[in-house]
C-alpha cells in the first residue's frame, strides 16, 4: 500500500471537523468522471440541480464528489486520486461557508470598501473572502471577483487570519442575476409610472415581468432558510426595480403570494418587505 499523501493527510482532518473535501489534480481542478459515468451516463446530476442519483465510488462530478465520509475518502477508489492530487478542494457551501475570490489587487481594494471584514486567506494572485452562510454561487460577479458556495469548490490554502462574519447582503446581491435584456417592442411600451424618483431603465414590461418570475421561481424553489431567502429575493427586487415607479400592487402580490406558499405569513412577508426598503433607503 502507498504511503498517505500530504493532500490526503489534510483532507483527513478537515473532512473529520466537518467540511467536505475532494483531491485536485494539477492545474487546481477536480479529476474527471470515470468512464461509467463520462457524459452523464450514470444520470448523476441531471441539470447540475443534485448530485444523485448517482452511486459511483470513484471521483466523479467534481463539487458533488466532495464527502465527510472518512471511509470514502480513504476508499481504494480514492487512492489512486490522492496520488496524484497537487491540493485539497473543498465544497464551501456544503461547509456552510460562502467564499468571496478576489484574484487581485484593485478586487482587494474594493472588497475592503464594499464589504464587510472578516476571515482572509492569502491565494496566489489575491485574498479568500470566508463569510459564514452558503449561498448560489456565481462567477465574474465583478472584475476579478468570483463567488464560491453551492455546488461549487475552493481550493483549501490554510484557515486564514481574521474573525469570521456572518454572510452580509453586501454578498448575497452580488450573485443576483440580471434579467437578460429583451429586444424592443414594435409598438409603444406602456409600463407604470408609479412614484418612483429615478429614471426608469426597462424598455419593455416583459423586462420587468421576467424579473419578477424569476424571483417568484426563487422563492418557491427554497429548500430550506425560506425567510432569509424571501428577505434577499425582496432586496434584489427593489434594488433593481425599486425606484423608477414600475413596480405595482400587483407585482408586490406575486412576490408574497409565491412567498405565503412556502409557509410565510402575512406579517413576515411586510416585514421583509419594509426591511428591504429600509436597507435601500427606499
Amino acid at each position: 500500500m502507498s504511503a498517505m499523501s500530504y493532500p490526503q493527510r489534510m483532507a483527513l482532518s478537515l473532512a473529520a471537523s466537518g467540511m467536505p473535501v475532494l483531491p485536485l489534480r494539477r492545474g487546481k481542478v477536480p479529476f474527471g468522471n470515470c468512464p461509467a459515468c463520462a457524459g452523464n451516463a450514470c444520470g448523476g446530476r441531471p441539470n447540475m440541480k443534485a448530485p444523485g442519483p448517482c452511486q459511483c465510488p470513484g471521483i466523479c462530478h467534481a463539487w458533488a464528489a466532495a464527502t465527510t465520509d472518512l471511509d470514502v475518502i480513504n476508499s481504494s477508489a480514492w487512492a489512486e486520486a490522492w496520488q496524484r492530487a497537487v491540493c485539497v478542494g473543498y465544497h464551501p457551501g456544503g461547509a456552510g461557508l460562502t467564499v468571496v475570490d478576489l484574484d487581485d489587487a484593485d478586487a482587494i481594494a474594493w472588497a475592503r470598501t464594499a464589504l464587510p471584514a472578516t476571515r482572509t486567506v492569502p491565494t496566489t494572485r489575491g485574498e479568500h473572502w470566508i463569510y459564514r452562510g452558503a449561498m448560489p454561487s456565481r462567477n465574474a460577479v465583478r472584475p476579478g471577483v468570483d463567488i464560491k458556495s453551492a455546488m461549487a469548490y475552493a481550493r483549501y490554502l490554510g484557515t486564514g487570519t481574521g474573525t469570521m462574519a456572518d454572510l452580509p447582503d453586501a454578498v448575497l446581491a452580488l450573485a443576483v442575476k440580471e434579467p437578460s435584456p429583451v429586444r424592443p417592442a414594435t409598438h409603444a411600451a406602456v409600463v407604470p409610472a408609479g412614484a418612483g424618483r429615478g429614471e426608469c431603465p426597462h424598455r419593455t414590461p416583459a423586462y420587468l415581468a421576467r424579473g419578477i418570475a424569476m424571483a417568484e421561481q426563487r422563492i418557491t424553489e427554497a429548500s430550506s432558510a425560506v425567510h432569509a431567502t424571501v428577505y434577499r429575493t425582496f432586496l434584489a427586487v427593489l434594488s433593481r426595480h425599486g425606484r423608477c415607479g414600475c413596480l405595482t400592487d400587483a407585482h408586490v402580490a406575486r412576490l408574497f403570494t409565491a412567498a405565503q406558499t412556502r409557509g410565510e405569513n402575512l406579517r413576515h412577508c411586510t416585514d421583509a418587505w419594509n426591511n428591504a426598503r429600509t436597507t435601500l433607503g427606499l
